[in-house]
C-alpha cells in the first residue's frame, strides 16, 4: 500500500496515482484542470471548528492529531474508501496547508500506514 501526501499546489506526477483532496474547502486560486484531483474527500478532513482551533499551530499538533484522530472514528466508511484505493495502487493524499510537517493529511497516512 503506498500513501504518499502532497501540496494540492505542487504540479501532479506520474508516481501520484490516484490524487485524492482531504481538505474541507476547495484550495484559493486553483482551478480544478491544474490541481488535477481524482477525488475530493471532504468529509474525511477536521472539522470547522477543529481546524479552526488549531490553525496550523505546531504547538498544538499533538493535541490536534488526537482530536482528529476521535473525528474520523465516526468517519469509518470514508476511511475504508481510502483504504480500498490505496489497495488498488498509489494514492496521494492532497492537502493545501502550507505546512507539510502538520496537516490533516500527515494524520491519515499515518492510519493508513501503521509504522
Amino acid at each position: 500500500m503506498k500513501v504518499e501526501i502532497k501540496r494540492v499546489y505542487e504540479d501532479p506526477g506520474r508516481a501520484d496515482g490516484m490524487r485524492i483532496l482531504v481538505d474541507r474547502l476547495w484550495p484559493r486560486g486553483l482551478s480544478k484542470e491544474r490541481a488535477r484531483v481524482d477525488l475530493w474527500l471532504k468529509d474525511i478532513a477536521p472539522s470547522t471548528e477543529l481546524r479552526k482551533w488549531f490553525s496550523h499551530d505546531p504547538s498544538k499538533w499533538t493535541q490536534f492529531q488526537a482530536r482528529y484522530r476521535q473525528e474520523l472514528k465516526s468517519e469509518t466508511d470514508l476511511l475504508d474508501v481510502l483504504k480500498a484505493k490505496a489497495a488498488k495502487g498509489p494514492i496521494t493524499l492532497l492537502y493545501g496547508a502550507k505546512d507539510e510537517v502538520h496537516n490533516e493529511a500527515v494524520v491519515l497516512r499515518s492510519l493508513l500506514q501503521p509504522k
